[in-house]
């Protein structure tokens, strides 16, 4: 998979979060929630869309670490939509299964680009 093709999935995945947010209660805990699993949602899209056009390596590893740690928030925030029964469990199995593939892409492009930099700086 791409950059681009990246993208378009993260962006998609938000969306998939605001449908999601549009079937929960309306109650006090789905609204604190819905409010922070959007922001971390599209917070993933909008950082990785930057990430991908930063300047210096360094400077992409630095918004790809932002982006690792908003993707795992997310999934945190499905897994207390689960756990806390708000809506049935296994409407989430999709969703939740997305959000670890993506935490996994997304932890790897940081570590390989981590890897890459440091050899870089080893060799000079």
């Amino acid at each position: 998979m791409n950059a681009q093709e990246l993208q378009k999935r993260l962006k998609s995945f938000a969306y998939r979060i605001v449908n999601l947010s549009r079937v929960l209660p309306k109650e006090l805990i789905s609204e604190i929630i819905i409010r922070q699993i959007i922001r971390s949602a599209f917070s993933v899209a909008a950082n990785y869309r930057a990430a991908c056009r930063a300047q210096s390596k360094k400077a992409f590893i630095s918004k790809l670490s932002i982006v690792v740690e908003e993707i795992d928030e997310t999934h945190f925030w499905l897994e207390v939509i689960s756990d806390l029964t708000i809506i049935d469990p296994n409407k989430l199995k999709e969703i939740l299964v997305e959000a670890e593939e993506l935490t996994k892409i997304l932890s790897t492009s940081r570590k390989t680009a981590q890897t890459k930099l440091n050899q870089k700086i080893i060799n000079q």
